[in-house]
């Protein structure tokens, strides 16, 4: 008896490469400063309707971080020696810097930002908490990297150096530092490979936490 094959099941993957070039510049919200939006989500959404952003900015000076009501917030630094992090009393002091991990709070936390030794520039993911979780992993592509993503959504940002990626039945996609690359839909498997020695990239992955179709208040 031969049993009949099983039915093949096609992906629709949508990948949009977003070049360092095209990043929309604006003023933080607190005005201290001027940030490079990546992406945020729903396409057009202002600081309050965000269900999430990707974003980098320039610190040059001390200062407090901007309030986001509800907003989950990771911070990396990309560019100078990092900065300390003040909570206060209650959530004390923490050191972000380029050898730490991503470094997640909520950005509805008061919290004073001082430089550790000059201009840092940081890439900062936000998710509205209710609505989306996300995570957030810094790589270091030396030759080849292979990573399973399973995210509903997931972005590729290139901090240093340059790097091809490819996904299975897709094709290859050149990053070059301070792009990126928004894949919607599990992509499944994606291939990284150094165009050099080595590379530096950060992997976000966005997971939604209500359904797409739920009222919103």
């Amino acid at each position: 008896m031969t049993c009949p094959a099983s039915p093949t099941v096609e992906r629709s993957i949508d990948l949009n490469v977003l070049r360092a070039a095209a990043h929309r510049r604006m003023p933080w919200k607190n005005g201290g400063g001027e940030t490079s939006e990546i992406a945020i989500s729903p396409p057009g959404a202002t600081l309050d309707s965000l269900d999430w952003r990707v974003s980098m900015a320039v610190v040059a000076q001390d200062g407090p971080f901007s309030i986001f009501p509800d907003i989950d917030r990771t911070l990396c630094i990309l560019d100078g020696q990092g900065m300390a992090l003040d909570f206060g009393a209650a959530g004390g002091t923490r050191t972000v810097t380029r050898d730490t991990a991503p470094f997640p709070f909520p950005a509805d936390l008061p919290v004073q930002a001082r430089l550790l030794a000059g201009t840092i520039a940081d890439l900062n993911v936000m998710t509205r908490r209710g609505r989306y979780r996300h995570s957030v992993d810094r790589l270091v592509v030396d030759r080849h990297l292979t990573l399973d993503l399973r995210a509903e959504e997931s972005l590729l940002f290139c901090a240093d150096g340059a790097v091809s990626c490819a996904i299975e039945g897709e094709s290859e996609i050149q990053l070059g530092a301070r792009d990126c690359v928004l894949m919607q839909s599990p992509p499944g498997v994606l291939t990284l490979s150094a165009a050099r020695s080595s590379a530096s990239v950060f992997l976000i992955q966005l997971y939604r936490t209500i359904a797409r179709n739920a009222s919103r208040n």
